[in-house]
């Protein structure tokens, strides 16, 4: 074995350690190339948060194993299509109308799970404790689209407490920049109409039923305590910029 230097065993150790520095980005790079599906995305507060009108349990439920499932669900279509699978979900679903070649069941269960995965993780942003007032650009926004927010909320409530089964009533904004409400059957998303969901009232039965059976009314009557309207405020900000 040759002998080294001082200089020349200083000058190896430090190719060492600039090898190591490296190292840790070469493989997050190489992480980024690989598909890892969706996750479930955590709560913005906690599971009692919402009393006033969602109960602790029903957000536990709701959450961690409805959401979930659907994560789950979706994830191991999208591991027989990664090409699906690298794209974020809101640009899924918006190119799924078009995927002609996808399998139906594929197309199917895409639609309900990443569908649900979408719609829910929108759901939990959009509530919060606090609740309050609508305010800022939206609040405007409403009022000159529907006269007046008592007047737009009685339409989203209604969309909301007639959706037959189960299913969604959402306020979007459509392609041209304005706002509507619409309802939508179980998981379909607004996305695949291209249309951007700002906020929506989730009337499966799961989302309610623990407290409210079928008295769907007075879960909708509740669920405008804990609208968090700054939340729905950014949401707005961000569609409009898009159109």
């Amino acid at each position: 074995m040759p002998h080294l230097s001082r200089r020349q065993v200083l000058q190896s150790a430090a190719a060492g350690v600039a090898t190591l520095a490296l190292a840790p980005l070469v493989g997050a790079a190489d992480d980024d190339k690989k598909v890892k599906g969706y996750t479930l995305p955590k709560l913005p507060y906690d599971y009692d948060a919402l009393e006033k009108a969602i109960d602790e349990k029903t957000m536990k439920i709701h959450h961690d194993r409805h959401h979930k499932a659907y994560v789950d669900n979706a994830n191991k279509i999208l591991a027989k299509h990664p090409n699906l699978a690298a794209l974020h979900v809101e640009e899924l679903l918006a190119k799924l109308p078009t995927l002609k070649k996808l399998p139906a069941a594929d197309r199917i269960g895409l639609i309900n799970n990443a569908g649900g995965h979408s719609n829910h993780s929108i759901f939990w942003t959009i509530m919060g404790p606090k609740g309050g007032d609508p305010t800022g650009p939206l609040s405007k926004a409403i009022t000159k689209r529907f006269g007046s927010f008592d007047k737009f909320q009685k339409e989203l409530s209604t969309k909301a407490v007639t959706q037959f089964g189960s299913g969604w009533a959402w306020l979007v904004v459509t392609s041209k920049g304005g706002l509507a409400v619409v309802q939508r059957a179980n998981q379909d998303s607004p996305y695949m109409s291209g249309q951007t969901p700002i906020m929506g009232i989730d009337v499966w039965e799961h989302a309610y039923y623990l407290r409210y059976q079928n008295a769907r009314p007075k879960y909708v009557e509740a669920w405008w305590k804990v609208v968090d309207w700054k939340a729905c405020n950014e949401r707005y900000a961000a569609a409009i910029k898009k159109t």
